[in-house]
């Protein structure tokens, strides 16, 4: 039955976790404390509270219970970047929102899931929270702030995550008390199996820093004072305090398993109840505690006797115990054989009891002993609670880690995890080991690329800035598993992560010590780094002869399955027109060719370079147009799609075979120099010279007479100019090309070009062309005219090229690209005489590090890869805290400290209306207004922002990444207009995307050259519910003294007015709300005459979700 079960679509996979917990920063420490029998409690750290303040007037025993607890080291710190939050905003948010937020981050990477690919998905995020701590010391210190009403609402703890990641599925926070984390994960797994999700989010946190929940806790009187949770013992006298976190990502199961993700456990069944009438609110109910056991059973389709292990909610009270021990002895015990008993144990012993967030810690727990096969010990544990028989129940407290208990032949282990709140809302789950297997398929031979050997294995590391590239670096080179196959590591790395603004690829051999180069900032071999800048659209190059070598294919054709396929196509392409091998002439076969004749040069390189064009498309590099240079044309227009293989083939073999006509009859030379200085130095030669190809500003190729080449070389060299001869003996791109264009027309008559999507740049005509028009006539064309290969160039970035990969076995073309295109993006392929994956994967490299789409899975392939465990991010946390009389945090912390207007004015002073900023604008040369307006635009973000100075703010991320609201939004075009003098639209934040646009648009408009444009928002559809739920009752209070739906619709249907001044018993501080600072626009005031101060206002913010 079980077996049934976990293969059955209501199964849900625990795919992903992660917790910060006390004394466990992660799963592996948290495993490592469970499995080695601590505890993480100890004595409040300073500045939290002083139980001797906070209960002045209590018995010592209710005071020794505050004394204690579980605690994370800091909670204060947060990568408020990372996430897109302001530094203003972030002293105004919960730190149970950051943490459940960069919790979220981590359990997605353990999950190997990269975030950005669930934006726009069904993605659920639910979280059991209950405290308001942050609340508290924000109302008390008077630190109430316009991001407050977001930032201390515990609804937004799972909504923040939604929003940063664009999870559109449902997002909720969970209070049922104690049981809040568990029913949270309840409840995402009810959405996965209605089809309402299609991912989940689950967990919970919790954080106790305000003496007020500390006085809460302690005047309930459930602590214990020895500071310790005695589950199930004779000592049991209370709980201790927990804080931190857990997050577990679900997933179908079926989906995972065909997904091939790492499964910790599997939630094959869950349940919800109430304790109802019972002798309290707070008195738990043994009956109801059962029945929410069998119920999960039944939900599971499980066997109560199968299950041999239950996480107890086991909070160590001298009442809570026996009543569990009762439930659970009611379902697992009695259908267990006697002697045979069921094991439990608490999480809770370990790390103290976390309230809103416990379900959650035992879940966690559950799901590594499933994974481990082992049950950790529940410590403190020697002599059983008198009102609690173990033996005459049927339970055994798991006292010493070890193996799971033992099951039928072929049977799975199965657990169950319970959690109860104080309230009496009760939630248990039935989970099992994750499921069998296929064990990825190993290669015959060594690590592979297309089933040879792989020497080269990149490893793509990044960060949001560059101190977490290094830090990420360190930790990865410190951390990960020092036997993790180097393959698995590059491959889990280029699938399962972010990759960031701050790049770098490490390429090997020895990548610890690369990564430690990386984390010190140096330099060194094997070791690319870069940030992602605009690198605008990419083209592929293909350079005439001369990048051939011997061997130059020998090395890809062993190595690469794509390589070798498009080579044996071109081989069969090419046989129809040659009497030679291409194989063999690439293998040093027996019917190899001489690589000296024109005639296999040419077919030879069009092979090669349309093959290295084959290996980058599956490296993910798609260009968005290719580029020829003379023969290289032919290799681009079938790389573009403008010819077929066998067309292309045709024209190379049968072109290269008719210029052999040509031998004897000509030269050329290659000239350091500018075409205008080249052309002043042939002009003299008349017809015996000419210009055949301008590759560049400093490249010019000259062809002619044998004899006036050699004279022309001869006199350059002495006059100090390296020019050289080109090693060939004809004149192409000359007139002695035309003794052959009746012949080059018929041998390539018939010719079928067609129109292609991927832009041609011809270097005929020194700009894009319909490739329809590519007939026996242009290729003729081709031949004879010059190449204007750097005038094609300036037309590309001109249309909004900037990266260029030469696709040859050499680089002969990337000297003239960075002399013509100085600031571009250039790469080659292969290097002459050099191992061919370490130039190619540098290449790569310098591609990904800059923000060029690139696909590294392409690398790995030839065996199953296996994902393996890697450090987490990570996050490079600030104290965000506010400014207050006393400091609660666990370290020496103080508010964020903010630019101010005279600090922001010192950076770009500007008058009252303005004209002194325009006036220094139109001042200021051309090329340098853009500065002005950026300088500008970024200190008044910054100060808007709340950072200290403008250098935090970079410039080309857009305003919601910097952390940039509609409020904040409202005040930065304030400012601006303000400093500007000019009339700024509503929207102008919204309109300009980041910092560097807004400035440009703020240029022109000063200079009178900019138009504004809208920004819609776009139409939400709604569709009909399938089972439409009915309203059979309703009740409702609301101002006026309205106290039912009646009256409601007596006030709505006449136009009545429920309004009316403040109650002067609610003890509201309204001197405290009025707000002395008028007239910001973005804001709403009430009338005077709501108020009970005539003549104040009262600032009521306006948070708006898109622009109006």
């Amino acid at each position: 039955m079980t077996s049934d079960r976990v293969l059955s679509s209501d199964a849900v996979a625990v795919v992903g976790a992660s917790c910060r917990l006390p004394h466990a920063p992660d799963v592996g420490a948290f495993w490592g404390l469970l499995r080695g029998g601590r505890s993480a409690i100890g004595g409040v750290p300073a500045g939290r509270w002083d139980a001797d303040v906070v209960l002045p007037d209590a018995s010592e025993a209710h005071r020794a219970g505050l004394r204690f607890g579980g605690f994370l080291e800091r909670v204060d710190g947060f990568d408020a970047g990372f996430f897109g939050v302001s530094p203003r905003e972030a002293v105004a948010v919960d730190p149970q929102q950051r943490l459940f937020a960069e919790l979220a981050w981590e359990a997605l990477e353990d999950a190997g899931i990269v975030p950005e690919s669930l934006r726009g998905s069904s993605t659920a995020v639910m979280v059991g929270a209950i405290a308001g701590d942050y609340a508290a010391l924000a109302q008390r210190g008077g630190a109430v702030t316009q991001h407050s009403l977001p930032g201390l609402n515990r609804g937004v703890i799972a909504n923040r995550v939604s929003y940063a990641l664009g999870l559109q599925g449902p997002s909720l926070a969970v209070d049922s008390a104690q049981s809040s984390s568990l029913v949270s994960v309840h409840l995402a797994v009810e959405s996965l199996r209605r089809g309402e999700s299609t991912l989940a989010l689950a967990g919970g946190v919790a954080l106790n820093f305000a003496p007020e929940s500390a006085e809460v806790a302690g005047r309930f009187g459930g602590l214990s004072p020895d500071g310790r949770c005695f589950t199930f013992d004779a000592r049991a006298n209370g709980y201790v305090r927990g804080e931190g976190g857990g997050v577990v990502v679900l997933k179908p199961l079926a989906r995972a398993v065909e997904d091939g993700d790492t499964v910790y456990g599997v939630i094959l069944g869950s349940a919800v109840n109430n304790d109802g009438a019972t002798e309290g609110l707070t008195v738990p109910s043994a009956k109801a505690q059962a029945a929410v056991l069998r119920r999960a059973c039944e939900d599971a389709g499980v066997d109560p006797a199968e299950v041999g292990y239950v996480e107890l909610h086991g909070t160590g009270t001298p009442t809570g115990d026996p009543l569990e021990a009762e439930g659970v002895a009611a379902v697992y015990g009695s259908a267990r054989p006697a002697g045979v008993p069921v094991v439990v144990g608490s999480a809770k012993t370990n790390v103290g009891h976390l309230e809103g967030a416990a379900g959650i810690v035992g879940l966690l727990k559950t799901v590594l002993s499933l994974r481990h096969r082992e049950i950790p010990a529940s410590l403190n544990y020697e002599t059983p609670n008198p009102r609690i028989d173990p033996e005459g129940l049927n339970l055994r407290v798991q006292t010493v880690s070890g193996p799971w208990p033992q099951t039928a032949e072929g049977g799975r282990l199965l657990a169950g995890v319970s959690s109860f709140g104080v309230g009496g809302t009760n939630c248990h789950l039935v989970l099992s080991e994750a499921p069998a297997t296929t064990e990825p398929v190993e290669a015959d031979d060594d690590e592979t690329v297309g089933g040879s050997e792989l020497p080269v294995v990149p490893w793509a590391v990044s960060g949001r800035t560059a101190a977490a590239l290094r830090a990420q670096a360190g930790r990865l080179r410190d951390e990960r598993d020092a036997d993790a196959d180097v393959f698995d590591v590059g491959w889990s790395l280029a699938s399962s992560r972010t990759h960031f603004e701050h790049r770098a690829v490490v390429l090997g051999p020895d990548h610890g010590a690369q990564l430690g180069a990386l984390r010190d900032g140096d330099e060194v071999p094997g070791l690319v780094t870069g940030v992602v800048g605009d690198t605008g659209k990419l083209a592929l190059v293909f350079p005439g002869q001369g990048s051939q070598w011997e061997g130059m294919a020998r090395e890809l054709l062993a190595t690469s399955q794509v390589f070798r396929a498009s080579i044996e196509a071109c081989h069969e392409a090419l046989a129809p027109h040659t009497d030679w091998s291409l194989l063999d002439t690439l293998t040093g076969g027996e019917g190899a060719a001489d690589l000296e004749r024109t005639d296999v040069i040419q077919p030879t390189l069009f092979a090669v370079m349309v093959s290295l064009a084959r290996v980058w498309e599956s490296l993910g590099v798609t260009p968005d147009a290719v580029v020829g240079h003379s023969q290289g044309e032919v290799a681009a227009a079938h790389v573009a799609g403008a010819l077929s293989l066998e067309d292309a083939a045709r024209i190379v073999a049968l072109r290269s075979r008719t210029i052999m006509s040509l031998a004897g009859t000509g030269g050329m030379a290659s000239i350091p120099l500018s075409q205008s200085a080249v052309r002043e130095r042939i002009a003299s030669y008349g017809d015996a010279l000419g210009i055949a190809a301008v590759n560049g500003p400093g490249t010019t190729i000259v062809a002619g007479t044998p004899e006036a080449i050699a004279e022309l070389v001869a006199t350059a060299e002495a006059e100090g100019v390296r020019a050289k001869t080109v090693p060939v003996d004809f004149a192409s791109h000359s007139p002695a090309v035309e003794t052959i264009r009746e012949q080059l027309l018929t041998e390539l008559a018939g010719v079928e070009p067609r129109s292609c999507e991927i832009a041609f740049y011809s270097t005929v005509t020194g700009g894009v062309i319909d490739t329809g028009v590519m007939d026996a006539e242009y290729w003729y064309t081709n031949l004879r005219q010059p190449v204007l290969f750097e005038s094609t160039l300036r037309t590309m970035a001109e249309e909004g090229f900037g990266t260029f990969v030469e696709s040859s076995p050499h680089p002969v073309l990337t000297r003239a690209l960075r002399e013509t295109l100085p600031g571009t993006l250039v790469v080659d392929s292969l290097r002459r005489n050099e191992d061919v994956w370490p130039p190619l994967a540098t290449s790569l490299a310098q591609l990904h590090v800059r923000g060029v789409t690139v696909d590294f899975n392409g690398l790995f392939t030839g065996r199953t890869p296996r994902r393996v465990t890697l450090p987490t991010y990570a996050f490079q946390r600030e104290s965000y805290w506010p400014n207050l009389t006393t400091d609660f945090t666990s370290t020496a912390s103080t508010a964020v400290p903010q630019m101010d207007d005279a600090a922001a004015s010192s950076i770009s002073p500007v008058s009252a209306t303005g004209s002194s900023w325009r006036e220094k604008l139109a001042a200021t040369a051309e090329g340098e207004r853009l500065d002005v307006a950026v300088e500008l635009v970024r200190s008044r973000t910054a100060m808007v922002l709340g950072h200290l100075t403008a250098d935090s703010v970079d410039i080309d991320r857009t305003f919601r990444e910097l952390g940039m609201d509609s409020t904040l939004a409202v005040q930065l075009r304030q400012r601006l207009a303000d400093a500007t003098g000019l009339t700024l639209p509503d929207t102008v934040v919204y309109d300009h995307p980041n910092p560097t646009r807004l400035a440009q648009w703020l240029c022109d408009l000063a200079l009178g050259t900019s138009s504004t444009s809208a920004v819609r928002g776009s139409a939400v559809s709604v569709v009909d519910a399938d089972d439409p739920v009915v309203i059979v009752g309703m009740a409702c209070h609301f101002p006026g003294g309205i106290d039912s739906p009646e009256a409601l619709w007596r006030f709505v249907d006449e136009g009545t007015d429920a309004i009316g001044p403040f109650p002067t018993d609610r003890g509201w501080d309204l001197e405290g709300l009025y707000d002395p600072e008028p007239g910001i626009r973005g804001e709403d005031v009430c009338p005077s005459w709501r108020v009970p101060r005539p003549g104040r206002r009262v600032r009521r913010r306006v948070l708006r979700d898109q622009p109006p």
